[in-house]
């Protein structure tokens, strides 16, 4: 009977996942339907084979799964640690690129909580224990949730033809020079302008970037003058030169692009840790279009990915820390 009741509970999340996605993918509440729906599914097969009923490829499948995450702590722990040591010896360091070594040291922090608790006579220790891990199970859920839809939002396709594509900017070199980051958008916004314009109608491109204090010119300017050195008709060049964060690189094109076509359709273009925020403050600043990313380098996808997740978890802080504080009160008061 509970195999029943969580197959059905999955089910029907699943289905309310398929309806809003359709309705707006660009919701965080998608990524959180996700999630529920493939915990409500793992709890239906962990149900049956709880019974005795579940056939034997699905007990051998659930029982590697579990070898593997069990297995699989310590050396995601290490990698992440390494991970952080290329990414302060390649970009320095910045708080942002201590990202993936501290959430390799907190897994590891955890760990050693577990079995340290599991170990000592202490029962203070482990309700301790116990309320750093559900704490720990909480996030880790929302962040798996992210992880799963930001993969699957990034690979839609864009469906239809757009007015505009708006790149936005990440920043330059020397003060004027485009670096590798940011000359990865603009190739993926070149290619979707060359593929349209072979339909016969080619989109206007939006570069999208201001000033920096240590910048000679606004990245909007040495992004269009990249694109134009590479066969872009000047005319299909819009600068958005005025903007300093994401959402105003969204709220300032997008008035850009109402100005010149009202009921518009874009493409934006982004690195693909960033797409599905990017998503996000599209919607929320309402921009009506899909945004789509460009490759990172491998080094730079985890401590870029949490970055992004940290983002969006504070972005919702009542209910995320709500949530944390509810769960660690909770294992504090369990029986040890």
């Amino acid at each position: 009977m509970p195999t029943v009741i969580f197959a059905i509970l999955a089910g029907l999340a699943f289905l309310l996942l398929l309806a809003r996605t359709r309705q707006d993918p660009r919701r965080f509440g998608n990524a959180v339907l996700l999630g529920l729906s493939l915990v409500l599914l793992t709890l239906a097969l962990l149900a049956q084979v709880a019974t005795g009923s579940a056939p034997a490829p699905l007990l051998a499948a659930v029982t590697l799964a579990f070898v593997l995450l069990a297995l699989g702590v310590l050396p995601l722990a290490f990698f992440l640690i390494a991970n952080g040591v290329t990414m302060v010896r390649k970009e320095g360091p910045r708080p942002a690129n201590l990202l993936s070594g501290l959430a390799g040291l907190a897994v590891l922090g955890c760990v050693t909580l577990t079995v340290t608790a599991a170990d000592l006579d202490s029962a203070p220790l482990r309700h301790v224990a116990g309320g750093v891990l559900l704490v720990a199970g909480y996030v880790s859920y929302v962040f798996l949730s992210f992880l799963a839809y930001a993969f699957l939002y990034a690979r839609l396709k864009v469906r239809h033809d757009v007015d505009f594509v708006v790149v936005l900017g990440s920043g330059l070199i020397g003060g004027s020079q485009v670096p590798p980051l940011l000359a990865s958008r603009l190739e993926r916004a070149r290619a979707v302008y060359e593929a349209q314009a072979a339909r016969g109608t080619p989109p206007v491109l939006v570069t999208s970037g201001g000033q920096g204090p240590d910048e000679d010119l606004p990245e909007a300017e040495a992004m269009a003058d990249y694109l134009i050195a590479r066969g872009i008709p000047e005319r299909h060049v819009v600068r958005e030169n005025r903007s300093r964060t994401t959402e105003e690189n969204l709220r300032f094109s997008e008035a850009l692009m109402r100005e010149r076509v009202p009921d518009h359709r874009c493409v934006v273009v982004t690195n693909n840790f960033h797409v599905f925020r990017a998503a996000l403050t599209a919607r929320r600043t309402g921009v009506n279009g899909q945004v789509i990313g460009s490759p990172t380098a491998a080094y730079f996808w985890p401590t870029a990915t949490i970055r992004e997740f940290a983002a969006i978890f504070l972005r919702y802080r009542a209910v995320n820390l709500g949530s944390c504080v509810l769960l660690a009160l909770i294992g504090f008061v369990l029986p040890s």
